[in-house]
């Protein structure tokens, strides 16, 4: 038996890889892809396409994992095929091929998480307070990466981005080479469950609202996770700069799941919803007005902690109270799929055409308050 502080070292290793990795696309893929001489709306249609590939990969995966009872073959295996794509990029500079090989990359990538938490989960023993534990080292890792590339950029120029890549998802694959595989039945007994019908979960009028809401959340979510670090070079912000701002969101993010349990207690899931959104809103709108204010700017971004943490704490517990515990995988492949492929698509596609390599930037920000004040009044009169 592998004692538990080597398995917390290798499972928390995995989640540093991962989510560094996060930490260097979220926000300079953007830098690389206009360093390449690419315009905004071809930008906006790359993020988009990516985006796109998370509408079907995760159940495409999951049906896999399923068949297999293999997650962590499913695990290395995209761990790998997203290596091999991601150095591609080597040896390409034109607009298809560096598209091809990005949303290849992105449909292997999204292979990864789902079989590493089900994983994780299973070799925690369903222990929340060891998950978190095991899962702040993601969060390390993207706050890391966000600096670290942030500042390599500004020195060594955008073509470091891909070097940065291979070196992470090189690490990521070896990370997953030493995890071990937990015994467990709960897979079969998952399978005997999957029949239940959730048609009638989908068409409900709240779970219309809330998937409608979260979609237009992610449609204003485009610009900040696309741009945002060209946004604050054109305000000639430093790389070190950058990557602070970007990790300050972060922060704020892990402050704010620590106290979850608490405002649970004292909100309604509702109430949680409509003001993370509402915050969000506000924050879309302030942004073109704070940027040239470090402080405003710092402060705004703290927000980050109702643009993700609350709102994503309480849609989680939206699902998980809204199906049944054999309908909670599909419900899963629905919210994903639908809101974060389908709204993040349409948001990078929108933010591109709106960006206008940077004198746009203030119409795209505006979009994204708007939408997500439309997504705030949906939930206010949505049913409780």
């Amino acid at each position: 038996m592998i004692p538990f502080n080597i398995m917390f070292v290798r499972l928390s290793s995995s989640y540093f890889f991962y989510f560094a990795l996060l930490g260097l696309i979220s926000p300079y893929l953007a830098i690389f892809l206009d360093g390449q001489g690419f315009s905004s709306r071809q930008v906006g249609e790359i993020l988009a396409i990516m985006t796109a590939t998370k509408i079907v990969a995760p159940s495409l995966w999951a049906t896999f994992a399923d068949k297999s009872a293999r997650p962590l073959f499913i695990i290395r295996l995209g761990a790998l095929l997203a290596l091999v794509s991601f150095t591609l990029l080597y040896w390409f500079s034109h607009y298809w091929p560096i598209t091809f090989c990005l949303a290849l990359f992105t449909l292997f990538w999204t292979a990864i998480l789902p079989q590493l938490e089900v994983h994780t989960l299973n070799s925690t023993k369903q222990s929340s307070k060891i998950y978190a534990r095991v899962r702040l080292w993601g969060s390390l890792g993207f706050i890391a990466l966000a600096i670290l590339a942030g500042e390599a950029i500004s020195r060594l120029g955008y073509q470091v981005f891909t070097s940065l890549g291979v070196i992470i998802l090189v690490g990521l694959f070896i990370s997953t080479l030493l995890l071990t595989p937990k015994k467990g039945g709960a897979l079969s007994k998952s399978r005997e469950q999957a029949s239940e019908p959730i048609v009638n979960k989908l068409i409900d009028g709240r779970f219309i609202s809330f998937f409608i809401a979260g979609l237009l959340l992610q449609i204003s979510f485009a610009p900040y996770y696309g741009f945002f670090a060209l946004f604050l070079r054109d305000f000639y912000y430093s790389g070190v700069a950058i990557g602070l701002f970007i990790s300050l969101g972060a922060l704020a993010e892990i402050v704010a799941f620590i106290y979850m349990g608490l405002l649970f207690k004292r909100f309604s899931l509702n109430s949680l919803l409509v003001f993370s959104i509402a915050i969000t809103s506000l924050r879309w709108f302030l942004m073109p007005l704070v940027a040239d204010s470090a402080l405003l700017l710092a402060i705004n971004q703290l927000s980050h902690a109702a643009s993700f943490a609350i709102y994503h704490s309480a849609s989680m517990k939206f699902i998980s109270t809204h199906f049944t515990k054999s309908q909670q995988s599909r419900g899963q492949g629905v919210y994903l799929g639908g809101v974060y492929g389908v709204g993040g698509a349409i948001g990078a596609y929108l933010t591109g055409l709106l960006w206008l390599g940077g004198e746009g930037a203030t119409n795209a920000f505006i979009m994204a308050g708007t939408t997500a004040l439309l997504g705030a009044v949906i939930m206010i009169f949505s049913k409780k």
